[in-house]
């Protein structure tokens, strides 16, 4: 078996708008990584289309006709302060969350070994029924749900390392005892959620990190709290919200990491994974808004799923 990669020409032509940092060349610096050889042995698989009962079993009807509606036929639409479509995000969201679906079933049905979606919009800063953050669907949560619908799962862990908390997936995950969601980010920082104290119904564990905290106290919060937490849990599945704007040379953030820092929490994950859920794991895109920072972290990321 294999890593599958997932992307689709669609996320590419999605915008917000001129010198937004959610921007196409996110993915063509992605895309650049891969034609290295040190990634000859991953499979590339086209994303396909998620359709509206995808999307439902996270968020109300209401809210996906109100995004849906709201791609405009030329320019920009805002979705919020920092938040916009223009006419190719309605098919870039679409491409996203069929990622995930996609990813889940390669990785379920055995494939893949483990799977990253290379897809824009990210996704986990949008709640139950609010776009923001750059985000339009919780894409992590659509895949965790497909694959209780369709595989079967109980209990599914999605580890979040982005920089900025994943208050989207908190929110559509808050009363769900058999999610567990661990998030590590930077505090203060946007979206201002994250503390300590939210915690669910005991499924959620967040990680604030101090501004400028590096690679030692990262790991050691990790090692000591967050793995221990998925381990306690022993999901049947484990899914990453993969931000890697906790890199040091990102623009929208303070903290202090590197790519062999994404390294580490990626081969740390998996040996969990294989301890407790035959390896089983999915990564999507969040966060990564220095084009430099991003490419390494990826492809630090890639390696050692592949490893």
């Amino acid at each position: 078996m294999a890593t599958f990669v997932f992307s689709h020409e669609a996320c590419l032509r999605h915008e917000n708008g001129a010198g937004h940092p959610e921007r196409p060349d996110r993915l063509r610096a992605i895309e650049a990584v891969l034609v290295d050889p040190l990634f000859v042995g991953l499979v590339r698989k086209e994303a396909p289309r998620a359709e509206e009962l995808d999307f439902e079993m996270v968020h109300p009807k209401d809210y996906i006709e109100r995004v849906f509606e709201a791609i405009p036929s030329e320019g920009y639409r805002s979705m919020d302060g920092d938040t916009s479509v223009n006419p190719h995000s309605g098919e870039a969201a679409r491409r996203a969350a069929g990622a995930a679906i996609a990813a889940v079933d390669a990785v379920m049905m055995g494939q893949a070994d483990n799977a990253f979606c290379a897809t824009r919009p990210p996704g986990h800063h949008a709640e139950t029924a609010t776009a923001m953050g750059f985000c339009l669907f919780g894409n992590v949560v659509i895949a965790a749900q497909h694959a209780r619908r369709k595989h079967g799962l109980k209990k599914i862990a999605i580890v979040d390392f982005d920089v900025h908390h994943g208050n989207g997936t908190q929110d559509l995950v808050w009363n769900d005892p058999d999610t567990l969601f661990v998030s590590s980010h930077e505090m203060p920082l946007y979206p201002g959620s994250g503390a300590r104290a939210e915690t669910g119904v005991g499924n959620i564990v967040n990680l604030p990190l101090r501004s400028g905290t590096g690679s030692e106290s990262f790991r050691e919060i990790w090692a000591e709290e967050g793995l221990p937490a998925i381990e306690n849990f022993a999901p049947e599945l484990i899914i990453i919200s993969a931000g890697f704007d906790a890199h040091e040379r990102d623009p929208l953030a303070s903290l202090n990491l590197d790519a062999e820092d994404f390294a580490w929490i990626t081969l740390e994950i998996k040996a969990k994974a294989a301890e407790l859920c035959g390896g089983r794991i999915v990564s999507c895109l969040e966060g990564g808004y220095d084009l430099q920072g991003l490419a390494e972290s990826v492809s630090a990321h890639l390696q050692a799923l592949m490893r």
